[in-house]
């Protein structure tokens, strides 16, 4: 009988072994552990939440850590397309100042024209990478190495380590248990029994205590981690666009320059108005308003159509437009004499015909302009 005895005592020993290698084998990477000890609701629930913190602030940890090394890596290649952009300004500044070519300077005012915009917009690609590194990689590398959650992470996994250490008391509480039903009456299973159990008791109240310091810890990380990584999201979105809407009012301007030098290259000889002309008709005002009477009658059948300005005209008298290369102008009434009446960036008055040409197609923004 005793034989049976002690043979039951040792199959019970190595199941209560193998169970703390279960334990331990689930508990022992990061954070988590087994929920199978005997624990109250509450507590069950605090362990899950404190578990699905951890598993949040450690996905946002990395995400941070991600973004850092993406806007690291743009600060090292935008720094070499700065550098790159810089000796190319610098190369067609040169060519400008330096150029004695004899057939014109057209192209030495472009090659300047292209250095100074060129060199305005690496500096705006520099205060880019520099608001990069300090608005969004700087703050996002602080939380990461940060002392909040680090602090936080080792109360969790505190908690993990009491919450195993209880979990393997409570197997030692079933153990002395059995022995006190197997000898009932012996004083000192009992007294072992007893022990155990208020050790296990010890290790559940300071378990929930550490457990809700851990959770408020982790929450607060997690709420932190949340709120600073969009606001830094956000500083790097508005830092992209502020530069690209600066780059693209550069461009703009540069555009409209090289064009105009391109204009004046390929432009025909400007045409001269025929002195025997007759000047334009005046204005008549008729209720407050003010229009234009046709010269002895005379006027084409044209409808009113969009022109383009090939060439400046300067007005001569206070009846005609100024003119300049690239305007739009409304083309009201077109004389057989030469000259022509319409209406450009708000004012109306007469020009000669032929400083215009005719487009059925024209840019909305353009139209808008003749308003």
């Amino acid at each position: 009988m005793e034989a049976i005895r002690k043979q039951a005592s040792k199959l019970r020993e190595q199941v209560a072994r193998q169970q703390q290698a279960v334990l331990k084998q689930f508990g022992a990477g990061g954070y988590g552990g087994s929920d199978n000890m005997v624990t109250d609701e509450v507590e069950l629930q605090q362990h899950q939440k404190l578990e699905k913190l951890y598993i949040s602030t450690r996905a946002g940890k990395h995400y941070q850590r991600d973004i850092v090394r993406g806007v690291e890596g743009y600060i090292v290649n935008g720094s070499k397309q700065v550098e790159i952009g810089t000796k190319l300004s610098e190369d067609s500044r040169k060519y400008g100042a330096d150029n004695t070519c004899t057939s014109g300077s057209t192209l030495s005012r472009a090659a300047l024209n292209y250095a100074r915009a060129r060199a305005q917009m690496e500096k705006e690609r520099g205060s880019l990478l520099k608001a990069l590194g300090t608005q969004v990689a700087e703050p996002l590398r602080a939380m990461v190495m940060g002392a909040p959650l680090e602090d936080a992470r080792h109360l969790a996994q505190r908690y993990d380590r009491m919450r195993q250490e209880a979990e393997a008391q409570a197997i030692e509480v079933s153990k002395r248990l059995a022995k006190v039903r197997e000898t009932p009456g012996n004083a000192e299973n009992a007294m072992k029994l007893e022990a155990a159990e208020a050790k296990l008791q010890d290790l559940k109240t300071n378990m929930a205590i550490l457990g809700k310091e851990a959770t408020a810890a982790m929450a607060a990380v997690e709420a932190q981690q949340q709120r600073l990584t969009l606001q830094r999201l956000i500083a790097m979105v508005e830092a992209e666009r502020a530069y690209h809407q600066r780059v693209l009012q550069i461009v703009d301007q540069l555009e409209g320059e090289m064009i105009s030098e391109r204009q004046r290259i390929e432009a025909p000889p400007t045409p001269s108005v025929d002195n025997s002309m007759p000047p334009p008709p005046s204005y008549e005002e008729v209720d407050g308003i003010y229009a234009s009477q046709a010269h002895n009658g005379s006027t084409d059948s044209m409808g009113y159509f969009l022109g383009e300005v090939l060439f400046p005209y300067h007005a001569e008298s206070e009846v005609e437009l100024n003119l300049s290369v690239g305007d739009y102008i409304v083309v009201r009434k077109v004389m057989n004499n030469g000259w022509a009446e319409g209406e450009c960036k708000g004012k109306a008055g007469w020009f000669p015909f032929g400083y215009i040409e005719r487009r059925e197609r024209v840019l909305a923004s353009k139209v808008a302009e003749v308003f």
